[in-house]
């Protein structure tokens, strides 16, 4: 059998309509599969081996469509046109140009398929949301009592810090997530904006001592719920109720849990119930981050103390509101970081896993003992305990790595902190002012006019951008966010350089 003759004998047998057929289903198969099976959390072998099947069953299907056909009377074995001549050294050399072309193709599509997949992969790979991430959306108060505001977000923040805990878990920071209200509708667009798939919604209702928390974990970008429950029990019980919620996400996101995360994620702080509810009206008050509010919150976190005298988390909500007394306007360094520093280390007598505690002594070391190592030793260690503490990463960045002049590690810290607390205006700006400090001025001015984006009002973003305008060689530009920080802020520097200018 000639060449020619080999192909008018493909055509006779229907080879090609089966090549054709094979390759549009096996291409849909496969396209259909790298769409639906992710949606399931599917394991991504399960779809390599769907590849390889369909390539390897290409060869296959050519030897059957050469061999048989099908007719009225059902599968047959095919036989060679009359016309033909058949005789077994001319079948033995269609039999070997059927199998060199069928590998042929089946090589050339194996190598096609994972050019393409490669390059899908890398187109798609910015837009991914990872699996293993989470945000925990405000908590709805149901109480009667609208003051128990208080404990509904200390419910949402005490199963994020738990989440927080597990490195393999990427957790959305609580000033981000407080953007949204509790169960909103627009879940896809939301997971895009804080870059996680998942989200946890949920409500308290608080009687007396009587608590009932009802929880619901959702895949934001197919709306899939993954788990619910409610839980009804006593307030005492609170904190194993918070426990036993952290878990269960942990599991049914499938996080790998170290021995001291879970043990981290198991702890009760305090066996008073009273000083939990005092520290929760602190962190209440702390996160409004003005003079006033911080002044209230020390309040409560010391009457917490005088509840539980060691119970370590009020120590630490006691630092972290007194490191941040002089950024508000509301204490001198004198005055607060001597107190922020004693409380950090009285936390981190009685309990030496505290990120948070970590963090502000770190911040107490760097800007009022000046000692930038030992600061960087306690942001790291924060850091080691708290892979998600967007603060420990911010404070971090912006301090020892910056002030020796490493750039390159400050930027990666406050990236880290702003793909954990993304809607943070403070940490988008910090990091448009330490690429200006790095003299990478086309990319500050970049990110900080994403940050008055995010909020048109924010004097401290207007100001920098000015000097990294100005430092362009744009100065009707600079000028014009000098005038407009000033009229949003009185600050004598802000003055002073609009004056200059």
């Amino acid at each position: 059998m000639n060449f020619g003759n080999f192909v008018a004998e493909l055509k006779r047998r229907n080879v090609y309509k089966v090549a054709v057929a094979y390759a549009v289903v096996g291409w849909l198969v496969i396209q259909i599969s790298s769409t639906v099976l992710p949606t399931f959390h599917a394991p991504e072998w399960l779809v390599q081996t769907l590849v390889v099947l369909v390539a390897l069953g290409f060869p296959i299907a050519l030897v059957l469509a050469w061999a048989f056909e099908a007719t009225p009377e059902g599968i047959k074995r095919t036989e060679v046109a009359d016309a033909m001549p058949a005789t077994s050294g001319h079948k033995k050399h269609a039999w070997i140009y059927i199998v060199v072309i069928s590998a042929a193709i089946s090589v050339t599509l194996f190598f096609l398929g994972r050019y393409t997949a490669g390059n899908k992969k890398a187109v798609a790979a910015p837009n991914e949301l990872p699996q293993k991430s989470i945000a925990v959306l405000p908590f709805d108060n149901l109480s009667r009592d609208p003051d128990n505001a208080f404990f509904a977000e200390g419910v949402q923040d005490e199963i994020l810090t738990r989440l927080a805990k597990v490195a393999d878990l990427k957790v959305i920071a609580r000033t981000s997530t407080q953007h949204f209200k509790s169960a909103p509708e627009n879940l896809p667009d939301i997971a895009k904006q804080l870059g996680t798939l998942n989200i946890l919604e949920g409500s308290v209702q608080k009687v007396n001592d009587q608590v009932r928390v009802n929880v619901q974990l959702i895949n934001a970008l197919t709306n899939a719920h993954l788990w619910a429950d409610i839980y009804d029990r006593k307030l005492t019980d609170i904190f194993a109720v918070e426990s036993d919620i952290a878990k269960t996400i942990a599991d049914t996101l499938q996080a790998k849990l170290t021995g001291s995360e879970k043990i981290a994620m198991s702890k009760k702080p305090t066996a008073n119930p009273e000083a939990y509810e005092l520290y929760l009206k602190g962190r209440f008050f702390w996160d409004k981050r003005t003079g006033a509010d911080l002044q209230t919150a020390i309040q409560y976190f010391n009457q917490a103390i005088a509840k539980d005298p060691t119970y370590a988390l009020a120590y630490a909500g006691l630092a972290d509101a007194y490191a941040l007394l002089t950024a508000y306007g509301a204490s001198s360094i004198a005055d607060s970081f001597p107190q922020a520093k004693a409380a950090a280390r009285k936390a981190l007598e009685l309990d030496g896993s505290l990120a948070e505690a970590h963090t502000s002594l770190g911040q107490v070391l760097l800007f009022y003992d000046l000692d930038f190592q030992a600061a960087a030793n306690e942001f790291q260690r924060a850091i080691a305990l708290n892979p998600n503490y967007a603060t420990a990463h911010h404070w971090y960045g912006n301090g020892p790595p910056t002030v020796v002049g490493d750039f390159d590690t400050a930027i990666a810290e406050l990236k880290r902190a702003q793909q954990l607390d993304p809607l943070s205006l403070i940490i988008n700006a910090d990091l448009g002012v330490t690429f200006f400090l790095a003299r990478r001025y086309e990319e500050a001015i970049t990110q900080l006019r994403k940050t008055i984006e995010m909020e048109p009002h924010f004097y401290y973003a207007h100001w920098n951008l000015g000097q990294a305008l100005e430092l362009k060689g744009q100065l009707r530009e600079a000028l014009a966010e000098y005038k407009k920080a000033a009229e949003l802020n009185e600050d004598p520097l802000i003055v002073a350089l609009l004056a200059r200018a």
